[in-house]
């Protein structure tokens, strides 16, 4: 799609289309997208709002990337009166719409209540992009499984970062599907040299005058949000193995969440050769520091530390789940969901073999050349967003 095929539209020229990307908090993956988006559009000439709470605006600069923010404070889980005000201020920036992007289960439920009283009036498309599977048990499963098929039956257009999303949407019967892959941005160029970083990520911060590790230790490095779905349990499991070699790696994991305290507890009760680092924002200096990258999660369609550590060619092992098999193809090992063992071999492996791993580092940038690009992503939703208005 060029720049200018929105102009082709009933909705006038692209300056006067005005899109709502809403959003509940993150601290990660949607987050990213979501900017891309707001900056791709922007460029493009569409007027764009950014709706989520305002600590996503902080920490992802929506207001910088050419897009108007309005702070809603959509919160994880439901609530009365935190909803009913979100759904207020939703509607208030849904007044000028052209259309709506939802982004995840809670923004897309309260962006449909917001926009249920304008129906009878020609309330403007809304466009929902599936992030993630439904991974709970028991009856929040089917709470959660009824708010998907509202969602999904409420929406003109279900977009979904990976296959299997797709699949779901349609079974819970959206009218329309589709493929709509969320793209890592690129990393700025790391600032300290792999071995300033590995030095500080070795460094023993234990007792005074407590020996260094070795410099040529390996490191494995894992990143994402401290969740049940990214199974850090696993990982530890696997690291809990790897302190019968000689030579065991370090594990180091970045990121913040609610597991962050048990999972620190357990690695200091079992002395496991682990670290937690917090939350980080030099991830291109920490890819080039570590020999792996490790992927244990439950579930993942498209994570954006796959896509950033074949690109910058550091071997990866994964988990072969969701979207992760199509996204990786031969460029990574994949092992069975919920096997420590398998996985702890995996990473053995790789740390055993230089030449398996000079493999993987040269195969990591040609299988990123065949995902899409920001720019693709871009001219993607523009073409679907002028498809609806058109509609209409």
């Amino acid at each position: 799609m060029t720049p200018n095929a929105a102009q082709t539209t009933p909705a006038g020229p692209s300056e006067e289309l005005r899109a709502v990307l809403v959003l509940a908090g993150t601290t990660g993956g949607i987050g990213a997208h979501v900017r891309s988006l707001a900056a791709g559009l922007s460029a493009h000439g569409v007027d764009v709002t950014v709706c989520g709470p305002a600590e996503t605006d902080k920490l992802f600069g929506f207001s910088g990337a050419g897009a108007r923010f309005h702070a809603v404070e959509i919160t994880p889980t439901p609530g009365p009166r935190t909803d009913a005000a979100a759904v207020g201020e939703l509607r208030r920036a849904f007044a000028r719409a052209s259309l709506v992007h939802a982004h995840g289960l809670r923004a897309a439920l309260l962006s449909d209540l917001a926009l249920r009283t304008a129906r009878a009036q020609e309330a403007p498309p809304l466009v929902v992009t599936s992030h993630t599977a439904n991974l709970a048990t028991g009856m929040e499963r089917r709470l959660l499984r009824m708010m998907e098929r509202r969602v999904a039956r409420a929406a003109d257009l279900v977009l979904g970062a990976s296959s299997d999303l797709v699949t779901r949407a349609r079974d819970l019967g959206a009218t329309d599907a589709r493929l709509g892959p969320v793209v890592a941005p690129p990393l700025p160029p790391a600032l300290a040299e792999r071995e300033q970083t590995r030095r500080q990520l070795l460094a023993e911060k234990g007792r005074r005058g407590a020996a260094k590790d070795a410099p040529d230790r390996p490191i494995v490095l894992a990143i994402g949000r401290l969740t049940p779905q990214k199974n850090f349990q696993l990982l530890l499991d696997a690291a809990s193995g790897w302190r019968a070699a000689e030579d065991h790696p370090l594990l180091v994991v970045a990121g913040v969440g609610a597991e962050e305290a048990a999972l620190r507890a357990r690695i200091k009760a079992e002395r496991l050769p682990a670290k937690l680092l917090g939350y980080r924002e030099d991830v291109a200096e920490l890819l080039a520091a570590a020999d792996v990258v490790v992927i244990s999660s439950r579930w993942e369609a498209r994570p954006l530390v796959a896509q950033e550590a074949l690109r910058a060619g550091v071997p990866v092992v994964a988990t072969a789940v969701g979207g992760l098999p199509e996204l990786l193809g031969d460029a990574a090992v994949l092992v069975p969901p919920g096997d420590a063992t398998a996985l702890a071999a995996a990473v053995s492996s790789l740390l055993a073999d230089p030449a398996r791993r000079a493999e993987l580092a040269a195969a990591g940038p040609l299988q990123a050349e065949t995902w899409p690009t920001e720019a693709d992503t871009v001219a993607q939703v523009l073409s679907v967003y002028d498809e609806l208005i058109s509609e209409r």
